[in-house]
């Protein structure tokens, strides 16, 4: 068992284990917090995704902070040893001061070791500074923001062309200098991954930006195919476990009902 990152563990990573890459994966319950606890994995993430694989939205946009605390709260009481990264949902900083405090919030009740906000606009890099000055480490996302999808027009890889590629890497500059931790970098072409990665002094965790991120996430119901749709084309599943569990509760009910009717059987008989 590795023991328990900080962030500055993590910024470790960067100079140190260029062979070795960091690992997180989402979770969003107690029992699953739990096992993760007992494995390597160096991070988790309690991402909004929840909204999609745990309650059954189509996006992450009705998320409510609410539901993070709730989830949050969960999953670091099963994962006592890891270090926990919580979202911060859609719509909760919009504004300065309501970021602030949902962050605290958030941070506060969770008792996570940080919080992540997507995007690298002017007023996402004011609360950042505030955040990491009040003690408050946060982890950055650009690339697709799933949050702003409706209105980024879809889901597609972003950095394709120069401008937009350009416009990536002065944001993931700028989020250093705000005081992000480490960076997310979700469905960014794999060559602009590489060299966002190489200029920052942070580390990147990619997500369908190609393995030339310091490490990398899954979202773990994608991982094990815990659901009933095809993951992303980036993720491959190790495992399929919604047909899994089918199987085996189909054979339960199957054989607990021969069981009955066997009994019924031999009651007649006596």
């Amino acid at each position: 068992m590795k023991k328990a990152h900080t962030t500055r563990t993590l910024r470790s990573f960067k100079r140190v284990k260029k062979n070795d890459s960091l690992q997180m994966l989402t979770c969003y319950d107690f029992q699953t917090a739990s096992m993760l606890d007992e494995t390597d994995l160096d991070l988790i993430l309690v991402g909004d995704s929840l909204g999609n694989v745990v309650l059954g939205y189509e996006t992450t946009v009705e998320v409510t902070l609410g539901d993070m605390i709730t989830f949050g709260s969960a999953v670091k009481r099963g994962a006592k040893n890891k270090f926990v990264v919580v979202d911060l949902p859609f719509g909760t900083y919009t504004h300065f001061q309501q970021g602030l405090e949902a962050a605290v919030e958030l941070f506060q009740k969770t008792k996570a070791e940080a919080v992540k906000l997507e995007g690298c606009h002017p007023h996402h890099l004011e609360l950042i500074k505030r955040l990491v000055e009040n003690g408050i480490p946060v982890m950055g996302h650009i690339g697709l923001t799933p949050q702003s999808v409706h209105q980024m027009g879809g889901y597609y890889t972003h950095g394709k062309d120069n401008e937009s590629a350009k416009a990536l890497m002065e944001g993931a500059l700028k989020l250093q200098e705000a005081g992000v931790f480490s960076l997310v970098l979700e469905c960014v072409e794999k060559e602009l991954a590489k060299k966002i990665t190489d200029a920052l002094e942070i580390p990147t965790i990619g997500i369908g930006s190609g393995y030339e991120t310091d490490g990398q996430v899954l979202v773990i119901n994608d991982l094990l195919k815990m659901g009933k749709h095809q993951p992303p084309k980036f993720c491959t599943p190790v495992s399929d476990m919604f047909e899994l569990k089918k199987n085996l509760i189909s054979t339960y009910l199957e054989e607990t009902r021969n069981k009955s009717k066997l009994e019924e059987a031999n009651d007649h008989h006596h």
